[in-house]
């Protein structure tokens, strides 16, 4: 009888690879609604954060899908760069799926630009360009910094440019208008339509010490309030006219902002009408002094060429627009004075940005 010998082998298969995320799309615009996601399968609660975005809370609660997918959606909202953030389990989280983000001071925000016919590029449009330079702050004994945008065709012949010189918020510093309102491409279209002159935008970093918060008399003279005034008259100025080719005077020299800036603007303005003839404060903020301190002779005023006051009705600051036109029309004072639908949010500075843009004709 043969002898029949089985030999059994054991074969290790190889183990199946893990199944690919699922792939995830935010920020998804959409006409009617914009979509934030990110995934997250092992969280156990989502949120976003945003007081930029028209109907969104600081604390929006994201649902969660069978793929760990989290998902939120509002209305979207008008054209423009709206900063936001995730909260994972209580942890602050960028968009992993959107590369876009904006600084402010010590804080990063994603940022969700939704398309504008202002603000969008076009291939026929010729562009500016938008430079950061360092400057020696003698008042302020250290280096800083300033973003400067120069219009089409600079540096091509001996034209000289007015300036104008745009301060940012309070949570901001020199990269809030440049990253968050894209004034540069603004512009860019205003000129190229004849509804702008070309001119320099200068932003500067009103910020001049770590914690700027308003404590006690914010106008004394050791708080920071006071040394970015010092810095703006004294050392961004001088550099930009020293650097760039510019209409160094008075009726060629503009000051506006948004929040805090638009306090700085009402109070540092008013304080030089001899170097300044365009004056716009856009949501003012409460670092304005009393309208009859501000200006404690009102018929000085009616020298600007443009005094422009703008802001939402839904925002929680309007009274202080509100008080500073009532006390500038029952003394006379020549403004624009422009009130909105919406609050205290970007929306409101850019659309003030567009039209105040408009209103400076250097060259009457």
């Amino acid at each position: 009888i043969p002898l029949v010998i089985t030999t059994c082998f054991s074969v290790a298969l190889p183990a199946q690879p893990p199944s690919p995320p699922p792939v995830v799309k935010s920020v998804e615009i959409a006409e009617k609604q914009i979509t934030f996601r990110i995934h997250a399968p092992n969280a156990e609660s989502v949120q976003l954060s945003s007081s930029d975005i028209p109907g969104a809370s600081r604390n929006a609660k994201l649902e969660k899908d069978e793929d760990g997918i989290w998902t939120t959606s509002f209305d979207t909202p008008p054209g423009g760069a709206y900063r936001y953030f995730f909260s994972v389990d209580g942890v602050r989280t960028l968009d992993p799926r959107n590369l876009s983000t904006s600084q402010a001071n010590s804080e990063m925000w994603s940022l969700a630009t939704v398309p504008d016919a202002p603000w969008t590029p076009s291939l026929e449009t010729p562009r500016g360009a938008i430079s950061e330079i360092d400057y020696a702050s003698k008042s302020l004994q250290r280096m800083r910094r300033m973003h400067v945008y120069t219009p089409p065709g600079y540096g091509n012949s001996d034209q000289r440019y007015p300036v104008l010189y745009l301060l940012h918020g309070i949570g901001g510093e020199e990269t809030e208008w440049a990253r968050y309102a894209q004034p540069d491409v603004l512009l860019d279209n205003l000129i190229a339509g004849g509804k702008a002159v070309p001119m320099i935008l200068v932003m500067p970093n009103g910020r001049a010490q770590q914690d700027d918060r308003p404590v006690g008399d914010i106008f004394a003279h050791r708080p920071a309030f006071k040394f970015f005034e010092r810095d703006l008259l004294e050392d961004v100025i001088p550099t930009i006219e020293s650097r760039y080719s510019v209409l160094a005077d008075r009726e060629h020299r503009a000051l506006a902002g948004l929040s805090m800036g638009g306090g700085q603007t009402m109070n540092f303005g008013f304080a030089h009408l001899d170097q300044f003839a365009w004056l716009g404060g856009f949501s003012a903020a409460p670092n304005t002094r009393r309208s009859e301190d501000l200006l404690p002779d009102p018929e000085k005023a009616k020298q600007l060429r443009l005094l422009w006051l703008s802001c939402g009705n839904r925002d929680g600051l309007l009274h202080i627009t509100q008080d500073l036109h009532a006390w500038f029309k029952a003394k006379g004072v020549p403004h624009v004075y422009h009130i909105s639908g919406y609050a205290h949010d970007a929306p409101e500075w850019k659309q003030a940005l567009y039209w105040f843009l408009q209103q400076l004709d250097f060259q009457r």
